[in-house]
């Protein structure tokens, strides 16, 4: 570990790494709680015609890709609200007009072409400037404040929405807050893992720490450990074995729910005999 830390740009995919794993749980947990695994994908397609409009425009690809991605969150909670487009076709019309918009828009920009946004795609973490660190930094100290001050309140809308009406709460803004907060955790994760591979820091190291624990704090709390474990063991493991880091992340991430699927069945198995013994 300190050999890698004698290098500059893995210094910095470190606290990228770090920062990823430990903020993509965290809203992640909201989401899977309101049965939204695949929202994360849907915004990370559209933040692909953020990355295209920024090298369309000159401007920086992740201002762009934060900025288009808060508009598509808030469009697809709309969507969902109000319209007559269940979720899922929801998601779905994401999916497509997002690709779709950031081939176009790139094909459109100078000098531009499909392979410019392979490293957004895929993950390019060790090719991160010090620029996108404090990018990344300032917005997931945003995400974790959202989740610091209306912890609560998002919290109630996730377990019933009809409860949180009948509070007095306002389900509207709590449900864009979680969508736009879920684009923002996007655009962070993007040159980690890459937009297509987000979803899976957003869902994986939930769905492991449920296999361990029931209440939904502690499942939290849990989900970011293990997002930091697997995204600086990922980023550890490609620096040796020189494999894409987003892959690895995601694989060492499936390899602890899998751990964690046998390690919940013996736990649950052995609570009656501890109450009776």
């Amino acid at each position: 570990m300190i050999e890698l830390l004698q290098f500059d740009f893995m210094r910095r995919a470190l606290i990228a790494a770090l920062l990823v794993g430990l903020v993509a749980p965290a809203i992640g947990t909201f989401m899977v709680q309101r049965r939204l695994a695949l929202l994360g994908d849907g915004i990370g397609h559209v933040a692909l015609t953020g990355v295209a409009l920024g090298f369309l425009t000159g401007t920086a690809p992740v201002l762009t890709a934060v900025l288009v991605s808060v508009l598509g969150a808030v469009a697809i909670e709309v969507v969902r609200a109000r319209g007559r487009t269940s979720g899922d076709v929801a998601l779905a019309l994401l999916f497509y007009g997002g690709i779709a918009g950031g081939v176009l828009l790139i094909s459109l920009a100078p000098g531009g072409s499909n392979a410019t946004l392979m490293s957004y795609l895929f993950g390019s973490i060790s090719s991160v400037p010090v620029e996108d660190v404090w990018v990344i930094g300032l917005l997931a100290a945003a995400v974790l404040g959202v989740l610091a001050v209306f912890g609560r309140e998002l919290y109630v809308l996730c377990q019933d929405e009809e409860v949180a009406k009948a509070s007095g709460l306002p389900v509207r803004f709590l449900s864009l807050l979680i969508a736009v907060t879920a684009a923002l955790t996007v655009v962070i994760a993007m040159r980690v893992v890459g937009l297509l591979l987000v979803s899976a820091l957003m869902v994986v190291p939930v769905a492991t720490s449920q296999q361990l624990t029931r209440g939904f704090v502690s499942t939290m709390l849990l989900s970011m450990l293990f997002g930091m474990i697997a995204t600086v063991g990922g980023l550890t493991s490609s620096f040796y074995v020189e494999v894409p880091p987003g892959a690895i992340i995601v694989i060492v991430a499936l390899t602890g729910f899998v751990l964690a699927l046998g390690l919940g069945r013996f736990i649950r198995r052995s609570r009656p005999q501890e109450s009776s013994s």
